[in-house]
């Protein structure tokens, strides 16, 4: 079924950056100070922000943790860093690698959604995303007999985690293969930061971990949930704003990063059966649940599946506890019934249609 923007619980103005309105408890209460650190991590600018002072940690203190796990995991988990797991275990050429517990964790992690997706996220599409210039940016389009090669270098089915050691475990990848957890390291490290978050005197704490992955723990300091917005992956405005209250929203958009050639647009998001940017129809999947890993990866695996897929995946795995928003290439909005209760169209967006999925 559809609903028009008239019949909306709220049609909101959104501004310009995030667009995250902090409504502060008034009158005589003590509003809550807000303290926020920039980090630079996972190649974007991450801003970490809680609200208050913890009575056994400042907030300063608990940034600088946050921070430092940021960093600390950012160095097993990147696969251009010469001193990274992921680095030493692509340039292995297939010698079995001893990686450490972190990024062993998150393989395993990684591997699983591989396999419940049915390989529409696989963490072995790195060949071809270096191919295409998304890791150097000297953007090119393959030519057919060399994206037929490198889809032949795509299969996580080939990942063998093998015994433990005692830092970590080994792992083998088949020479030639390469491997990268941009899919789902954002969404692990959200996971993570918010556990962290959990066991101190903070919560009420907004992580954005760059354009695609945002953590909301607990809710706005007078108590009203958080407002994250969604960007129009065919504009620079947002096409409306979900709330959330201790959730991840995970988004993948072909907007995010992209190069034009011959009048063509290529994106990041590889197909791993063509090794070609994915064309399912989608120009943009948001998914909000409990798990950032979760959220964070299934958002590439569904744009690669398409709506139908999509909203089947959606439909078969009610453990997930996720909803989704969809936008398709002609600009149609569709939401898991979930969503539609979240998400409220913004400024400028009032004649636009969601059409509720069920």
């Amino acid at each position: 079924m559809a609903r028009t923007a008239g019949r909306l619980k709220r049609t909101l103005a959104l501004g310009v950056g995030l667009a995250l309105a902090l409504t502060l408890l008034g009158g005589c209460q003590r509003q809550p100070e807000k303290h926020d650190k920039q980090v630079f991590a996972m190649d974007t600018v991450m801003t970490l922000t809680v609200y208050g002072d913890g009575l056994t940690q400042s907030a300063e203190e608990v940034l600088d943790e946050l921070e430092y796990e940021v960093k600390w995991l950012e160095g097993f988990y990147s696969a251009t860093d010469s001193q990274g797991d992921l680095y030493r275990l692509n340039a292995a050429n297939g010698e079995k690698t001893e990686v450490k517990t972190p990024t062993a964790s998150l393989l395993r992690d990684a591997l699983k959604l591989c396999e419940m997706t049915g390989g529409n996220l696989d963490i072995t599409t790195y060949p071809a995303v270096e191919a295409w210039g998304f890791i150097s940016g000297d953007y090119r389009v393959p030519s057919d007999q060399e994206l037929k090669e490198l889809a032949g270098l795509i299969d996580y089915t080939q990942i063998q985690l093998g015994e433990d050691t005692e830092s970590g475990r080994y792992v083998t990848l088949p020479a030639g293969m390469k491997a990268e957890l941009g899919a789902v390291a954002k969404g692990k490290l959200a996971d993570m930061l918010a556990a962290l978050l959990a066991a101190s005197d903070f919560h009420s704490a907004l992580l954005d971990l760059g354009q695609s992955t945002i953590m909301a723990v607990g809710t706005k300091p007078d108590g009203s949930p958080w407002r994250v917005a969604v960007q129009d992956p065919a504009g620079e405005g947002y096409l409306g704003v979900i709330e959330l209250t201790d959730l991840v929203v995970g988004t993948s958009g072909g907007y995010q990063r992209f190069f034009e050639q011959d009048g063509e647009t290529y994106w990041h998001i590889i197909d791993p059966d063509t090794a070609a940017p994915a064309r399912s129809g989608l120009t943009s999947v948001t998914v909000v649940g409990p798990s950032g890993l979760v959220c964070d990866g299934l958002s590439t695996a569904l744009f690669v599946m398409g709506l139908e897929d999509g909203a089947q995946f959606w439909r078969d795995h009610p453990e997930l506890e996720v909803e989704i928003l969809f936008v398709t290439d002609d600009g149609t909005l569709y939401a898991t019934p979930g969503m539609d209760e979240m998400f409220s169209l913004g400024q400028g967006y009032e004649d636009r249609e969601v059409q509720v999925l069920s």
